[in-house]
């Protein structure tokens, strides 16, 4: 099994080369890499969702995991990412920012397509 800090390394590298595809114009590479990164963030996210000991570094992972997930149009999971990394004890500022993904985008974008 993969560590927390491999998944999150490897992650972070699928975001970087879909930044690049997205400076090439390339939506189906960015599409890809975003995709294999959401997984990879939430596998590690996974890793440490009973370990309420583990914070920040557990909602942080949570936060980046729904961030990936909202860029995916994968709201609902977003959401769970997001009710999960809150249902732990998040610092108060990790806390506040779960709540601004929740209520500016993901709630927001269900309103706008009246969902």
């Amino acid at each position: 099994m993969q560590t927390v800090e491999a998944l999150h390394h490897e992650a972070m590298e699928l975001v970087d080369r879909a930044i690049l595809a997205r400076q090439r114009g390339d939506i189906d590479q960015v599409t890809a890499f975003t995709k294999a990164a959401f997984a990879k963030e939430r596998a590690a996210a996974d890793l440490v969702a009973n370990e309420w000991d583990f914070e920040p570094t557990r909602s942080v992972l949570h936060r980046s995991a729904a961030v990936l997930a909202i860029e995916c149009s994968q709201l609902r999971e977003a959401e769970r990412l997001i009710g999960r990394a809150l249902a732990g004890n998040p610092p108060a500022d990790i806390a506040d920012e779960l709540r601004d993904l929740l209520i500016e985008e993901i709630y927001s974008q269900r309103q706008a397509i009246g969902a």
